[in-house]
């Protein structure tokens, strides 16, 4: 599960995906597991949930490189781009709404559009959260 974002930036609503997985962590008790992974250049989390393995990533890159982080990760993690969830802000979304959407086109974010460049595939699932246009 990565949370692209301005590292930062943090607290900004383009680094909503951060907040996200902060609190995930929270809820899965790996909250005080972060430590900075030098191998993908991201703060990293491993946790588990309803039987499943989960490495919680929040890249330390610009937004608009992001996908770099990611992909390094799924090599070191032996990920699939199916396997990857992104989450990320939606201009385009009302304040505070989610959707899921598996696959498609990046709908023009840069993070996004990093992630599918750097792992050659967009079969990544995205919760996209509305920040709404200010």
């Amino acid at each position: 599960v990565a949370g692209p974002g301005n590292y930062g930036l943090r607290g900004t609503r383009h680094s909503v995906g951060m907040a996200v997985l902060d609190r995930l962590a929270r809820q899965l008790a790996v909250a005080e597991g972060w430590r900075v992974d030098r191998r993908c250049c991201a703060d990293v989390a491993l946790a588990a949930a309803h039987g499943l393995e989960l490495v919680l990533l929040k890249p330390r890159r610009l937004m608009n490189i992001n996908g770099l982080s990611v992909a390094s990760a799924a090599e070191i993690y032996n990920l699939r781009p199916e396997d990857i969830y992104l989450v990320h802000d939606d201009l385009d979304k009302a304040l505070g709404k989610v959707a899921i959407k598996l696959g498609g086109s990046a709908r023009g974010h840069n993070g996004v559009r990093s992630c599918i460049s750097a792992l050659h595939s967009n079969e990544m699932t995205r919760l996209r959260v509305g920040i709404g246009r200010p």
